[in-house]
């Protein structure tokens, strides 16, 4: 009875759609968290007749056959790249990523990673780092005299002191864009690692070689739509139901050959 496992990989496909779909409603709130979407493929087929074999009856060729299939299996959780909207928060530190690309941290294993979180914040020091701590590449120093601080689009960072008319030259934010962002490893906390699959970064300022531009005060929102992951949960709840029957079904066929006398 085939049908048991074909639907038991059915219901597994569809709790895996449930639980991408939860973690995506999760991170409604998550800031720069771009959705994910579970994508599945056929398994493998019996070949009880291949299409094209001659039929030994009357020597004509099957045009169909007989393939029967054994049921799904995940084939990827695609991350959607669609930017979320900006919302204004007028912080000196938040910068929201108006375009492709991302800021780049360094781990205190001394390993680079990638960010579209721009909640920045200073430590005791006065170096910019994420909200975990992380700095931020290249490193920042922020005066302890300084009164205000601007970001321009270039993601250069300006300082302004009492005694000074002019604004000083911090430093400068770089980005990182990747041929397959895909491809990146979520690692948590709004951060990604290179793999082989997203390719090697290439650096460069933020409004140069295709990447985005900086935007101080605002931050990225996530880009979760609530509307159509709530449609794809019905729908994924729909087909787990619907495995569940087929399984009912096959149990009761099995059930009446059993009684069979």
């Amino acid at each position: 009875m085939r049908a048991l496992k074909i639907a038991a990989t059915g219901m597994a496909a569809q709790q895996m759609r449930v639980e991408t779909i939860s973690n995506n409603l999760a991170n409604m709130s998550t800031t720069g968290y771009n959705a994910r979407r579970a994508e599945f493929a056929d398994l493998h087929y019996q070949q009880l007749a291949r299409p094209g074999t001659v039929n030994a009856t009357d020597g004509t060729v099957l045009p169909t056959g007989i393939q029967l299939g054994l049921g799904v299996r995940p084939a990827a959780v695609s991350m959607n790249l669609a930017q979320g909207s900006l919302a204004a928060t007028n912080g000196d530190l938040d910068v929201a990523i108006d375009g492709r690309g991302y800021l780049e941290i360094t781990l205190p294993s001394g390993q680079t990673a990638y960010t579209r979180d721009g909640a920045l914040k200073r430590t005791g020091e006065g170096l910019i780092v994420t909200s975990d701590g992380f700095p931020v590449v290249p490193e920042i120093v922020i005066p302890d005299d300084a009164i205000s601080l601007s970001i321009n689009s270039a993601g250069e960072v300006f300082a302004y002191f009492r005694e000074n008319v002019e604004a000083q030259l911090l430093g400068q934010f770089t980005m990182a864009s990747f041929t397959n962002p895909k491809g990146l490893e979520a690692i948590g906390s709004n951060m990604f690692t290179e793999t082989e699959a997203s390719g090697q970064p290439v650096i460069s300022n933020p409004g140069e070689d295709g990447l985005g531009t900086l935007r101080q005060g605002y931050l990225e929102a996530s880009s979760v739509d609530p509307v159509r992951e709530i449609t794809e949960l019905i729908e994924a709840q729909r087909g787990y139901e619907l495995n569940s029957k087929v399984i009912s079904a096959a149990d009761q066929m099995l059930g009446a050959t059993t009684q069979v006398r």
